[in-house]
């Protein structure tokens, strides 16, 4: 891969240059008071960030954050992400109220050596996502007036063919920053040769979500742990009753045939926790995986199951993992993610956690960060590199 990286940049000198910035903000905020819940991706960026302002660049920060449907929206504002940031960098940070607008010019243009800028959240504006090409060109074109230099290191947005992530690139000298090519590096690991055993657990929702993943690992891995809503429609295909548990009817024959192309190569829950209801205050008992009442649905895996998942994981020498093994938010359904997440931490393996829900679990658990070999920041740029797929944001860094 022939990328040129932040070090370069910094080679040719920044002092006095400025460089435009694509950050991953995204953070969780708190539905009721708009606090950020998980600053995790905040802090991921900070090494790219302040190697620029130690450098004395003038740094413009962007990124998008929720959903938005291409106009302001309060409750999506990037400016509570301001002052953290500005917290953990210890220095202020300009927040500009728009996005190429009359308050983004004049805060970049009233930038110092060795300050930063944030812009408002850059989904405000429609040519951030457009599928117009011509749209997205206008965009990118007034958001490169704002860098001599541009900076991705916005790996959760990568697999995303929008202006900031694709265009921008194309009309400035582009470099990657140190998060996304530390996570290329490790992603590049999982796909090319790595230590064995190589054990991969998915959790989460939905088959249908990691089916390309689990098409593209399985030949590769020597096991693969089923956790998650995603498991009763493995069961289902197994021939087991699952209640009212999270299923994927059309999935069923999918999961046999992936059972069947590699035998006893996919673990599966042999125990789950089934409540009456999706409630933390629902009635609860732990039951066989081939036995759940019809009137319950499976809401995390089993303490055998964990017991089972950690003895495959122990010899492992690298893991992947991504998804949570039950709905973890609710505390009596935490245990199973809890402890698949403590086996693989203390497995003596090279880890990888890809992102998304893994991380917030981990944070969310209070797990220690750094007895994991990597935390992603990308859940859907880590799946679609391991699936093997072309990512926007990549390819244009080393266009």
């Amino acid at each position: 891969m022939s990328i040129r990286t932040l070090d370069d940049l910094l080679a040719e000198g920044v002092s006095g240059r400025r460089v435009l910035v694509r950050a991953d903000l995204n953070v969780p905020l708190d539905k009721q008071t708009g606090a950020i819940t998980d600053d995790g991706r905040i802090r991921a960026v900070l090494p790219t960030l302040s190697a620029l302002i130690g450098a004395g660049a003038k740094v413009t920060v962007c990124s998008h954050l929720g959903r938005p449907k291409g106009a302001p929206d309060p409750q999506f504002s990037l400016r509570s992400v301001a002052g953290r940031l500005g917290e953990l960098l210890g220095v202020p940070v300009h927040f500009a109220t728009d996005t190429v607008g009359d308050s983004a010019r004049s805060t970049v243009e009233a930038l110092g050596d060795g300050e930063v800028a944030l812009l408002e959240n850059l989904r405000f504006n429609a040519g951030e996502t457009s599928k117009d090409e011509a749209e997205r060109a206008s965009f990118a074109d007034q958001l490169a007036g704002f860098g001599e230099a541009y900076v991705d290191d916005a790996f959760g947005a990568v697999h995303r063919k929008h202006a900031s992530v694709y265009d921008v690139p194309a009309r400035l000298p582009h470099f990657a920053g140190r998060l996304v090519l530390r996570e290329v590096e490790v992603l590049s690991t999982l796909t090319g040769e790595p230590e064995r055993p190589y054990v991969v657990v998915l959790g989460g929702s939905k088959v249908s979500d990691k089916l390309a993943v689990i098409e593209a690992l399985l030949p590769k891995v020597d096991r693969l742990l089923i956790g998650g809503g995603m498991c009763f429609t493995f069961l289902k295909a197994q021939g087991h009753e699952v209640g009212t548990s999270l299923l994927e009817d059309e999935m069923v024959e999918t999961c046999r045939n992936l059972l069947e192309r590699a035998p006893g190569k996919i673990l599966l829950p042999v125990d789950v926790v089934a409540a009456d209801a999706f409630s933390p205050d629902a009635t609860h008992d732990t039951v066989r995986a081939d036995g759940i009442p019809s009137h319950r649905l499976g809401l995390d895996i089993g303490p055998e199951t964990v017991a089972g998942f950690a003895a495959a994981l122990k010899g492992a020498r690298t893991i992947f993992w991504n998804g949570p093994m039950g709905v973890f938010e609710m505390a009596p359904f935490a245990h199973g993610t809890r402890g698949v997440a403590e086996a693989i931490a203390g497995s003596g393996a090279f880890t990888v956690v890809g992102g998304g829900d893994s991380a917030a679990a981990v944070r969310a658990l209070g797990l220690d960060e750094s007895s994991f070999g990597h935390i992603s920041t990308g859940g859907g740029a880590s799946l679609e590199y391991l699936e093997g797929k072309t990512l926007p944001g990549i390819a244009a860094l080393e266009n």
